[in-house]
């Protein structure tokens, strides 16, 4: 299916089809950025890769073991700021999100946990374009936020949703999986089987963009990929919070963080501890 809107759209699957509901708790949270790197460790990362790999080697090695610290696939070793989001299985599509900092090169959490939703049929590493899943893999944030409603107090540019805002599906197009403003009323140069963006007031009051897929973009792999607000059910393949607990993530999120997200099941994150 190729479409112009966000393959997490939320608006054409029910809980009730799933025959499974989350428990809603609003969880705790902590607005600390974190301390950034030493100017001589940014240095020594920027101009020597081997440095930076070595660095990061040598703070897993050690730091304690908790889910940030024991990723399989970890943040980059700029990353200051990391959301995990942890499914118990493949197939869940309830799963736990926490917020991590990096002190001293080890992630310590710093907010969560929080009952997040994934996409109708789980969570996959060879995610295509309206399967249902949510990628799994470490993903950058988008340097941009978007929104049906007012920026929430956000540090990022944010973009307020109006008629004619679409996130591209159509993978034939040069745009698909981009962002594209066209003018309300006017039909879209891609090929559309939603409406746009500011049709979904609840799911898009906030959202931030989830990077896979982007760098670079494979046509059919999937696209339109955000963290967004929770409307009782499901995603086509977002990550979705409760409003509260993603205006305090959103808050929270700071560009020059290099702000990562990882998305898996309990084993595929923890993969490397184990290894």
């Amino acid at each position: 299916m190729t479409a112009a809107h966000a393959s997490g759209d939320d608006r054409m699957f029910d809980a009730d089809q799933l025959g499974e509901r989350c428990a809603d708790h609003a969880g705790s949270f902590s607005c600390n950025g974190g301390p950034k790197w030493a100017p001589s460790e940014r240095y020594l990362a920027a101009m020597f890769p081997a440095v930076q790999l070595a660095l990061l080697a040598l703070g897993a090695a050690s730091c304690p073991s908790n889910l940030a610290n024991d990723l399989a696939t970890p943040a980059p070793a700029a990353s200051r700021q990391l959301i995990t989001v942890e499914a118990a299985t493949s197939r869940a599509t309830c799963a736990t999100a926490r917020a991590w900092t990096r002190v001293d090169g080890c992630w310590t959490e710093a907010g969560g946990s929080y009952v997040a939703r994934v996409g109708r049929n789980g969570v996959r590493t060879n995610k295509r374009e309206a399967d249902g899943a949510t990628p799994a893999g470490t993903f950058p944030i988008g340097g941009t936020m978007y929104g049906n409603s007012p920026s929430p107090g956000v540090s990022y540019p944010y973009v307020r949703l109006r008629c004619g805002d679409w996130w591209v599906e159509d993978s034939r197009s040069p745009a698909y999986n981009t962002f594209q403003r066209v003018d309300c009323g006017r039909k879209p140069p891609f090929k559309v089987t939603t409406p746009d963006m500011s049709t979904s007031p609840r799911a898009y009051a906030h959202l931030a963009v989830i990077e896979y897929n982007m760098h670079p973009v494979v046509p059919g792999r999937g696209s339109g990929i955000f963290l967004h607000v929770q409307i009782g059910k499901a995603t086509s393949g977002c990550v979705s919070l409760s409003r509260p607990a993603l205006v305090r993530v959103l808050r929270w999120l700071r560009r020059d963080a290099l702000p990562q997200i990882a998305i898996g099941t309990t084993d595929s994150l923890r993969q490397a501890r184990r290894s």
